[in-house]
């Protein structure tokens, strides 16, 4: 018998939005490390230049990956325009993850991610 569905994957890539489910917490951290890994490379996004401001590509999300599981667990990955990524907890009120100076934002978010 497999196990059920518990953690869910959802990659907004620009306007494309994709969904995919997961038995357990590592499984979808795998998944999301490889996934915003590959898009890192290709993410890069220009400095926009408007009248009043100008936003500069690390300022820009041009990839993000969202981790919804049991009990309220949320948290993911966004990949910045200029390939640079960060981990955050939490989901209309997003909390930055700290990272280690030897650690990436996926590992930092496996730190802070409890395995319900």
């Amino acid at each position: 018998m497999s196990r059920p569905s518990r953690y869910r994957l959802t990659l907004r890539l620009g306007p494309r939005v994709e969904h995919e489910r997961f038995a357990s917490l590592t499984e979808t951290l795998d998944a999301l490390e490889v996934r915003l890994g590959q898009l890192g490379r290709s993410a890069r996004r220009e400095t926009v230049d408007l009248r009043y401001r100008r936003i500069e590509p690390v300022e820009q999300v041009a990839a993000r990956g969202e981790i919804a599981g049991p009990r309220g667990l949320r948290g993911g990955v966004d990949v910045r325009g200029d390939g640079s990524s960060e981990a955050f907890t939490g989901r209309i009120r997003r909390r930055l993850v700290d990272q280690r100076p030897d650690e990436s934002a996926y590992q930092a978010l496996r730190r802070v991610l409890p395995d319900v």
